[in-house]
């Protein structure tokens, strides 16, 4: 029974990073859901810390693959963010959509705060800009679509009791 959970988990995580590589480009919207960070988020808290780290990290160097300007950037951002859900996992297991939301919220917005800070290509205003205007809105949007993919798939991303 738990390795058919563990795999409809990794399903739900291979369907995110399809949907990041695949819809979000499409969208070309300011500010567009993150798959990936929720991806990251949601596996996340079913592993130990450095296994978290690990996954970020591998998760990361994926999308730093496209953007070989700021290439380690993302994948120090999703290692952070990894590991610190991981951390963050006994929190979270109740079945509350607003604690979702916050920890979803929280998780982007710590991802573009690392991300822009490690990238170091913008001037003070526009850190200000991105930091306090861009990342907060994406962020929420983001809290909102994982809270659907959640919800969605409610059944398959129950945490696991041990």
């Amino acid at each position: 029974m738990r390795w058919r959970r563990r795999a409809k988990a990794v399903g739900v995580f291979l369907v995110l990073v399809a949907l990041h590589f695949t819809i979000r480009p499409l969208l070309g919207w300011r500010v567009s859901m993150d798959f990936l960070v929720i991806a990251v988020l949601l596996m996340s808290v079913r592993l130990r810390p450095g296994s978290a780290a690990l996954l970020g990290f591998a998760t990361g160097i994926a999308a730093d693959s496209l953007t070989p300007t700021s290439f380690g950037a993302g994948a120090l951002a999703m290692t952070t963010i990894g590991f610190g859900a991981s951390w963050l996992k006994a929190v979270f297991f109740a079945d509350n959509i607003l604690l979702h939301a916050i920890f979803f919220f929280l998780g982007k917005w710590a991802y573009d705060l690392v991300y822009v800070l490690a990238e170091r290509r913008v001037g003070m205003d526009q850190l200000a800009a991105q930091l306090l205007f861009w990342s907060p809105l994406t962020a929420a949007l983001t809290a909102i679509t994982g809270v659907a993919f959640m919800l969605l798939f409610r059944t398959t991303l129950e945490p696991q009791t041990t």
